[in-house]
């Protein structure tokens, strides 16, 4: 099957004068992809991170009372998923065709199956039983589940990277999902993932994103 690469959609060169505006609590969570698509980029941008204290602030400003929040120039966008795919979009981390672009949606949808689960295990319920059966399930079979389906689209695809040949917003949010995240505690990446890990070594081992990730600060979510 032939596939077209697509058009240039990218505006790289808008992009690096437009002023953005990171809105997040003081932690990496649900922002911390869009960091390091960002840091991976070379683009400077404000980190707005605020105490839970500090939320009705800034609540006000976002469209939907929830964050992440992207301010893009003096407009205000919000919803995760889609900040993520506008910033990969964007700054050249969402694949070359239509089939790239849709491979790294698939699997960014199966790591986040994997995210949910474990904020589901760890803050939806108060009952002690109930949580460390939650715990167990991610621990035991949605995480092993989810490295194995990386770990046979790492072997298909065959160049290091999750899609394609070079880094993407697949590869950052699995980086995301194993370094000291909230839910990386979750994830055992032991030695029956061999690609896996050397991906997220691959990843670590860019410049901009090595360095991002020696200077970050702690965070426990």
């Amino acid at each position: 099957m032939h596939v077209d690469r697509l058009p240039h959609m990218t505006y790289i060169e808008k992009m690096a004068d437009s002023a953005l505006k990171l809105y997040y609590f003081d932690g990496r969570g649900r922002a911390e992809v869009a960091r390091l698509i960002l840091a991976a980029a070379g683009k400077e941008y404000e980190d707005l991170r605020f105490s839970e204290e500090e939320w009705p602030k800034y609540k006000p400003l976002t469209p939907y009372g929830q964050v992440p929040a992207l301010q893009v120039d003096d407009v205000v966008y919000a919803q995760s998923n889609a900040i993520f795919s506008f910033l990969a979009r964007e700054f050249g981390f969402l694949g070359g065709s239509s089939l790239e672009i849709f491979k790294i949606d698939e699997i960014v949808n199966l790591v986040n199956d994997f995210v949910n689960a474990s904020a589901d295990a760890l803050f939806h319920t108060d009952d002690p039983a109930a949580k460390e059966a939650a715990l167990k399930k991610v621990k035991e079979v949605v995480g092993p589940r989810t490295l194995g389906f990386l770990e046979v689209i790492l072997e298909k695809n065959g160049t290091g990277y999750l899609v394609g040949d070079k880094l993407s917003l697949a590869d950052i949010v699995l980086l995301d999902a194993t370094t000291g995240g909230m839910a990386s505690n979750l994830l055992d990446v032991n030695d029956d993932y061999p690609l896996v890990k050397k991906t997220i070594e691959l990843v670590k081992s860019n410049e901009k994103i090595g360095k991002y990730l020696a200077t970050r600060k702690d965070s426990p979510w």
